[in-house]
């Protein structure tokens, strides 16, 4: 596929995020109905529906390309896919449960093993991020297109980094203190590659946790902005591995932080 066929991909799907995100909302204020998976993990019926809503949509706009959702079992066990969706309907359930705002909708389109199409909406704040392209990375705010491009916005002597704890663990406090961090701001769900993209941030670094389609989404809308995705050892992230799980990951807003 080419810039301007994602384009039109993106285009086609930016309306149905702010619909499924709307009905998400109306759901948990009419009162969720939550079960544990195997994995221990919760899914709400807001879940279920969002993803039936975004699949959906997927399918009727690219219907040769496999999707990969959290909330479902197709192709899951497929590990040689380099085309592919990768869906996670509610990303930061607790938070969408506990009537919290950083929970995000996301999407991620994988050509070649990597994420080159992005959209992510978090309806309790409504921001709508998305990406068609290398240099092509916007939010949406009043109906204008807001271009990011990972410029420095933070204080000049200033490193602010997002986290998945208040409370870091050694080994993510020795590369806060690596990268020169003077503070950090817990926050949830894949909203933390798109506040580093929109240069609010500047850094996140995450032990292996997240399944691919926690990340996809957001590795597509920082890479095309202008940021930097990594490993540990600062090896490109690519997409379908065995089980769809990653290693720890670096988010840097650029190699100057």
């Amino acid at each position: 596929m080419d810039k301007q066929q994602l384009k039109k991909i993106s285009d086609e799907l930016l309306n149905t995020f702010i619909v499924a995100g709307e009905r998400s909302i109306k759901l948990r204020q009419t009162g969720l109905k939550k079960e544990i998976k195997s994995d221990n993990t919760p899914v709400t019926n807001g879940d279920i529906e969002v993803n039936k809503i975004l699949t959906e949509k997927i399918k009727n706009i690219t219907p040769s390309v496999p999707i990969v959702s959290e909330e479902s079992t197709s192709n899951k066990s497929n590990n040689e896919m380099t085309n592919f969706w990768l869906i996670d309907p509610i990303d930061g359930t607790h938070d969408y449960i506990n009537n919290k705002d950083e929970f995000t909708l996301n999407a991620g389109l994988i050509i070649n093993k990597k994420p080159e199409l992005g959209i992510i909406y978090a309806p309790a704040k409504k921001r709508l991020f998305y990406t068609y392209g290398f240099g092509s990375s916007f939010e949406l705010i009043d109906e204008k297109e807001i271009k990011l491009t990972c410029e420095k916005k933070t204080d000049i002597n200033q490193v602010k980094a997002v986290s998945y704890s208040q409370n870091l663990k050694p080994m993510i406090a020795e590369l806060h203190k690596k990268f020169g961090v003077t503070e950090h701001l817990k926050m949830k769900s894949s909203l933390k590659f798109c506040v580093i993209a929109a240069s609010e941030f500047d850094l996140y670094v995450a032990e292996p946790r997240a399944s691919e389609w926690d990340i996809a989404a957001g590795h597509a809308i920082l890479k095309n902005a202008g940021g930097i995705v990594s490993d540990f050892d600062g090896n490109e992230i690519l997409y379908g591995k065995k089980d769809f799980k990653n290693p720890g990951l670096i988010l840097k807003r650029s190699e100057n932080l």
